[in-house]
């Protein structure tokens, strides 16, 4: 990381603590992975903003608070398997992976997980990271179940699928709403059968597409 990139990223790490960032390893994960990596064209020179930047396919790359504040409620610890539903442009999953975990995680655009694969893999070349394009909202249940389930888009619904591949004592951190508008939930599985469901702050992501999001049929 440059100089001028280093400094701006520092002055992140100090934004993020001020909005309530509070999990040190969530915090240094994020000064060691190199957003502007996944940030393309005019906007790397923004790539330590705290605000969502455009990627291709009509795309974001996540607000960094959102992604401190999902990655905070998820608790991921080394060694964890964490699913992660929407690779986008990869940076969640840097994050994640500079955390210690196992990180498994699906895209459905084939552009987005081919570019995403390929920084993943120069970046992080013997952490296990593994990318699997296609429809996120029935899982990947041949890695389950998963210490945390992380969804980067919004759903209508908490899809069934994910939920059944959630370890028992597991988070899944899931925006749920409208296609524009939505409320984050924090899923804890508390055995077999029950789940304790916590709605949370409103935000607003990109819709989740697949058979148990929008467009089911897509």
């Amino acid at each position: 990381m440059s100089r001028q990139f280093q400094d701006a990223c520092n002055q992140l790490i100090d934004t993020l603590r001020a909005k309530g960032i509070v999990n040190e390893n969530v915090l240094r994960a994020m000064q060691q992975v190199p957003r502007e990596r996944f940030v393309s064209g005019p906007f790397k020179q923004r790539a330590y903003e705290d605000v969502a930047l455009p990627i291709d396919k009509h795309q974001t790359i996540s607000q960094p608070f959102t992604v401190a504040r999902m990655t905070e409620l998820l608790e991921p610890k080394p060694g964890d398997a964490i699913l992660e539903i929407g690779t986008g442009s990869g940076y969640q999953a840097a994050i994640l992976a500079e955390m210690g975990a196992k990180v498994y995680t699906i895209e459905r655009h084939f552009e987005l997980y081919n570019a995403a694969r390929t920084i993943l893999k120069e970046l992080y070349p013997i952490a296990q990271i593994q990318c699997r394009f296609g429809d996120g909202t029935i899982g990947w249940s041949e890695f389950a179940p998963y210490q945390g389930i992380i969804v980067t888009a919004g759903a209508p619904e908490i899809p069934e699928a994910l939920l059944k591949q959630l370890a028992i004592g597991g988070h899944c951190i899931i925006p749920v709403g409208n296609e524009r508008s939505q409320v984050m939930h924090c899923i804890i599985r508390e055995d077999e059968q029950s789940f304790a469901d916590y709605p949370l702050e409103d935000v607003s992501f990109v819709p989740l597409i697949g058979k148990q999001g929008w467009n089911g049929e897509s």
